[in-house]
């Protein structure tokens, strides 16, 4: 048996309480990154729209105001959340979706929801306007991660393990197309299948789902005036250089002139009026033209590294839940950054997506900073979980469930 000295005197039994919890750092290599990735978005924002906001509201700095307000309500909640119990979130999971059952319904009504470009996604709290398309999102994570904790033996079937679930995501992703929001719902459909493999779905489900949902994208695109004009346009972009593929070539213009270096921060010639929706949508092609492939290739390497500090994170944590959280919260903000990043080089159709941290956008800011601090908070929990001794001596159940 060890023993712990204490003065002069051996003593046989341990000094201090062998349960007392240690204070575990979270994860700082996470939240550098994270800061780095939004401290480069600041910059880039009022890069990208100085001009048109001088132009629009005559204030230069009208959009970075915004922006800088919106980060910082994001760190605020950033804090908080990695100071809570991410097993909070799990009791929260179906009191969350059903709330964003509502608001989503909301958004469809007239008089509530507003409207912008074709799309009606907005919801107007007195001077701000939130999107509920994007809180979507980190709730479908949730409820995901506590669905496979709760089902994980039964994922392996079909129709009490994996097709509940399925609805469930089916229902919110039919009320985010009927704003329309086609990019949203591909985002949340890669992330819960990405989900439900790594939760131990079988792959030939995932398989018959995907050939499933084929058809339905196909019904979508070509049933749509708009998206079918994205498809051509994304088929043969040069093709109509000065309307339906203007902002493709933009950006690809934008990308082709930066070069290795770029032309340098702040003298970028297609944010001024060439290239639409510069500090929102296409950000990372004013990266390429601005601090060239360097730069573009630092924001790649960035999220790369977050992707990877973020699947460490879920691999450490003790809880089935945290494992599951962890991994979708990285899996969201990883998947929207490579189709932004496909999007804006042309590798697939234009879609309304943000670049996470980057873009210009409250509700996308805030949500990603959301999950950030919850993924901070798992980093906490290596220990977590601990087994406490049973009255027979043997190792009892995990005191967190």
């Amino acid at each position: 048996m060890s023993q712990r000295t204490a003065g002069t005197l051996a003593l046989p039994w341990p000094t201090s309480n062998p349960r007392a919890k240690k204070r575990v750092a979270m994860d700082h290599t996470l939240l550098i990154v994270t800061m780095i990735l939004a401290l480069v978005g600041l910059v880039m924002v009022f890069s990208a729209s100085a001009v048109v906001a001088g132009n629009k509201f005559q204030d230069s700095g009208y959009f970075l105001k915004r922006q800088l307000a919106w980060l910082t309500f994001g760190f605020l909640l950033l804090h908080l959340a990695s100071h809570i119990d991410y097993v909070w979130w799990k009791r929260l999971s179906i009191p969350l979706l059903g709330m964003m059952v509502v608001l989503l319904v909301m958004v469809l009504i007239p008089s509530l929801g507003v409207a912008a470009k074709g799309a009606r996604r907005w919801l107007r709290l007195g001077p701000i306007s939130i999107q509920p398309a994007e809180m979507v999102k980190l709730v479908s994570v949730i409820y995901l991660a506590a669905y496979l904790t709760k089902k994980e033996d039964r994922i392996t079937v079909f129709s009490n393990g994996l097709l509940p679930v399925l609805i469930v995501i089916g229902l919110l992703s039919g009320l985010v197309l009927l704003e329309p929001d086609l990019g949203t719902v591909v985002v949340i459909g890669l992330v819960t299948v990405g989900l439900l493999f790594l939760g131990g779905a079988r792959l030939s489900h995932l398989v018959g789902l995907g050939l499933c949902a084929v058809p339905a994208v196909v019904v979508l695109v070509l049933g749509s005036s708009y998206r079918r004009q994205r498809l051509m346009t994304f088929l043969a972009p040069w093709k109509d250089a000065s309307d339906a593929g203007f902002q493709i070539t933009q950006s690809f213009l934008a990308f082709g002139s930066g070069g290795p270096f770029g032309v340098g921060l702040g003298e970028g010639k297609q944010k001024l009026f060439f290239l639409p929706e510069a500090h929102t949508d296409f950000v990372l092609a004013l990266v390429g033209e601005e601090l060239g492939l360097v730069g573009t290739g630092a924001i790649i390497l960035l999220f790369a590294l977050f992707v990877a500090r973020g699947f460490q994170v879920a691999a450490r944590a003790r809880m089935p839940f945290g494992r599951y959280l962890g991994m979708g919260i990285t899996l969201l903000i990883g998947v929207q950054a490579l189709v932004n990043a496909c999007v804006v080089t042309g590798l697939v159709p234009t879609k309304g997506l943000t670049l996470p941290f980057v873009s210009y956008g409250g509700s996308s800011l805030v949500v990603s900073l959301l999950g950030v601090g919850i993924l901070l908070n798992i980093s906490r929990d290596r220990q977590a979980g601990r087994e406490e001794p049973d009255q027979q001596g043997g190792r009892g159940r995990s005191r967190r469930r």
